[in-house]
């Protein structure tokens, strides 16, 4: 076998990118995402792009967040590890996948085959996620009524009601962060991504009981990509009630209140209590994904 060459793309052989199939349907599903050229790589056998992979960030991000579209061509799972493994950016990779894809035994194969070459770089898998996608032929659920929603412009009082929330949190990210520094490092990324969204930070609200007792938060937010159900939280003292499903109808009828034509969102598939909300509240499944971790730092070339 002919020895590979990976390298970056840029403006000027960016076309080479669009050259492997698209299994998977990742340019579809990311089509409200920007791709960098400079960004984007490529491992080529003989001139013949063999496998490519892409890293995404928010317009005024200097270095990627994620890669979230990697493809591999039959056979060149090494050369796709290879790809990750030399790459710059150690970041997580979110894979894209459709609905119930293990039903499609090509789809199935695909997906398997981009987790395998992904772990033989060293990444591990982190959990499995659904995606939905609100739009008007949903309906809008009924708000219950049950609590009083009020802004919280005071961040420090926000990463208090957040240390509150994650603790007990089935949220493999936030678990992720507890494990790293504790409930603090945890409530402060969840802080950090809420300042990331383009969106008002004034949408941001904490609910309450009519007596006054705290129940938690939602975030309605846009995302680069549009609206999203940026965060819902129940703190400990409060569950057991069902508030989160308040709080997500509270999110969607404020996003709705914006102009929102669809609303993004998405939670663990082990969060079988979250998910369930979801399915109440008239959100569809549209998408799976697995969120994998980097591993150790590389020498990238």
């Amino acid at each position: 076998m002919t020895s590979l060459v990976i390298r970056a793309l840029s403006e000027g052989d960016a076309h080479l990118f669009d050259t492997l199939p698209d299994p998977l349907g990742i340019a579809e599903a990311l089509a409200g995402r920007t791709h960098r050229p400079e960004w984007k790589r490529v491992a080529l056998r003989d001139g013949k792009v063999v496998a490519r992979a892409a890293w995404w960030g928010g317009p005024n991000d200097s270095s990627p967040i994620n890669v979230n579209w990697f493809d591999v061509a039959d056979g060149e799972e090494k050369a796709g590890a290879e790809l990750l493994r030399t790459s710059p950016f150690q970041v997580d990779y979110e894979l894209v996948l459709p609905a119930d894809w293990r039903a499609n035994p090509a789809l199935k194969a695909a997906g398997e085959a981009r987790i395998r070459a992904a772990e033989a770089a060293g990444m591990s898998v982190l959990v499995e996620r659904y995606r939905y996608l609100w739009t008007p032929d949903c309906g809008l659920p009924e708000r219950p009524g049950r609590l009083v929603f009020r802004p919280e412009p005071d961040d420090e009082v926000v990463l208090d009601v957040l240390r509150r929330v994650h603790t007990g949190t089935l949220d493999a990210h936030a678990l992720r962060a507890i494990e790293e520094g504790g409930l603090d490092q945890a409530a402060r990324e969840e802080l950090e991504f809420f300042h990331w969204c383009p969106s008002p930070r004034e949408w941001l609200q904490l609910a309450y009981t009519p007596q006054g007792e705290l129940v938690g938060l939602h975030v309605p937010a846009h995302n680069p990509s549009g609206p999203c159900v940026g965060f819902i939280g129940v703190v400990p003292e409060a569950r057991g009630h069902g508030y989160a499903y308040d709080l997500l109808v509270e999110c969607t009828h404020r996003l709705v209140e914006e102009g929102a034509q669809e609303i993004a969102a998405a939670t663990d598939q082990p969060n079988v209590p979250m998910a369930k909300n979801f399915a109440r509240a008239g959100y569809p499944i549209v998408q799976e994904r697995i969120d994998l971790l980097p591993g150790a730092a590389p020498n990238a070339v």
